[in-house]
């Protein structure tokens, strides 16, 4: 997974029950897949998993999909199948990453008075 300030791409697909999220190397991968399916899925997906974001949208906090929540919306668990689903119903999004703002620790050495 990449860190701050690069381009992360995933399709969001709602379901009946869950929204579903799978993250994509790049926007123009999945139009290349959609116009011809023998390209294998490995060249458009970053990674075989499936997450739910419990009814909150693309930007919710991510879990992954249980087979049975797979079972319930697309009637199988198979994950390929389930990619291929998302892929073909779902919306593409982009979003980019901002730098890590964490604070710096505090508490290193003899800064901080104690």
């Amino acid at each position: 997974m990449t860190r701050g300030n690069a381009v992360q791409s995933k399709v969001h697909y709602q379901g009946k029950e869950e929204d579903f999220v799978i993250f994509v190397d790049e926007p123009a991968a999945v139009q290349n897949w959609k116009n011809d399916k023998s390209i294998p899925l490995a060249q458009v997906v970053s990674g075989f998993k499936i997450f739910v974001t419990h009814k909150h949208g693309a930007q919710g906090v991510l879990d992954s999909a249980s087979k049975a929540t797979l079972e319930n919306e697309f009637g199988t668990n198979n994950e390929d199948e389930c990619m291929m689903k998302i892929l073909e119903q779902g919306a593409v999004q982009e979003t980019e990453n901002a730098e890590r703002q964490a604070h710096k620790n505090e508490t290193k050495g003899a800064r901080q008075a104690h």
